[in-house]
């Protein structure tokens, strides 16, 4: 539960500015160029921190403070696809409920990857992908993509044809004109060109068994390091990101430049940690359980689905309080990770 803080206090502004819950999101189903074209009209897309790629204006962003990297997210129902489509930066998505697979190739020809709770794949840039929601429950996705600005989406050729059948077309600045509601091209703009098949081939390729390194399962999570931060029940696993060892951590599996790096942590019932502060802004992404987090001003508590984020410098702990173990996903800015500082 929240804890009163003065209204003016850092502590109240970071809950108003730096908190987003679960049940908060607010989603957008027109955020692509794909989203009429039958099994995708039901996807939903969230921009969390940072503009994300959508292709609608109207996408509503949770957080607009620069970070150097933008968080999103997916929630889609069972069947519900996301068409092929290739990033100017690095994509990783964090299962968080559903099972989703996700398919390589502009027609998905190359292969597919199928992933559960807990499990984070990191798709490199210029390479096809697409995914869907393969369980019997809907799903939801954790995304990190790089920079501020991660650039726009390079949708398949068939991505074009199938939209322009349902009135959507996409414009050379990123955003979508709708003729069904009479919309037509401003003499300002002109339409994307489609993808051609030459433009395929300058794209990478990868099959599945190759994208198997760029993948990190819930079962691998396994205790990396101990000191004087994080005590005897807290445990951190490195993800992607260089090694740090004053943190006694090694390099993640994807240990390739992303512009950010990421780790999970597990913490178990009882335990607490330090007061310390980071170089680095520091997103946490809720999986499982529920954890504190402790300022000089107050607390608060997060929960499965929730995002918070902790400016640079601010003194801050964690703890479990509950009965069971905590789990989360944090991001923080940067390739080399710094070590926290203790505060006295």
């Amino acid at each position: 539960m929240d804890k009163a803080a003065p209204a003016n206090s850092q502590y109240a502004e970071m809950l108003s500015e730096r908190l987003v819950r679960y049940e908060d999101l607010r989603p957008c189903t027109t955020a692509f160029i794909d989203t009429r074209t039958p099994g995708r009209q039901e996807k939903e897309n969230f921009t969390i921190i940072g503009p994300g790629v959508a292709e609608n204006p109207d996408q509503f962003v949770h957080i607009d403070i620069p970070h150097g990297f933008n968080i999103g997210g997916a929630r889609q129902p069972p069947a519900c696809i996301n068409s092929q489509h290739s990033h100017e930066t690095a994509e990783v998505f964090i299962i968080h409920t559903g099972t989703w697979a996700f398919y390589l190739g502009p027609e998905c020809e190359d292969g597919e990857v199928v992933l559960g709770p807990g499990d984070t794949i990191s798709i490199p840039i210029h390479i096809f992908r697409g995914f869907k929601n393969v369980g019997e429950e809907p799903g939801y996705m954790f995304a990190v993509l790089g920079r501020d600005d991660p650039g726009s989406v390079t949708w398949a050729p068939y991505v074009f044809d199938e939209a322009s059948k349902h009135g959507l077309i996409l414009l050379e600045d990123g955003s979508l004109i709708d003729t069904t509601k009479g919309e037509t091209i401003p003499d300002s703009k002109r339409a994307m060109p489609a993808t051609t098949a030459e433009d395929v081939v300058r794209l990478h390729r990868m099959t599945a068994d190759e994208m198997a390194g760029c993948v990190v399962v819930h079962s691998e999570l396994q205790p990396k390091s101990a000191d004087e931060i994080a005590p005897a029940g807290l445990e951190e696993f490195p993800i992607i990101g260089a090694s740090s060892p004053k943190e006694h951590l090694g390099a993640g599996k994807m240990s390739w430049p992303h512009g950010f790096h990421l780790r999970h942590i597990a913490v178990d019932p009882g335990t607490s940690t330090k007061q310390h502060a980071r170089d680095e802004e520091e997103v946490i992404l809720m999986h499982a359980g529920d954890l504190n987090v402790h300022f000089p001003d107050g607390d608060v508590e997060i929960g499965p689905g929730d995002v918070f984020t902790i400016p640079i410098d601010m003194p801050h702990a964690f703890s479990n309080t509950g009965t069971d173990l905590a789990e989360a996903y944090i991001v923080r800015g940067g390739d080399h990770p710094k070590p926290p500082r203790l505060i006295d």
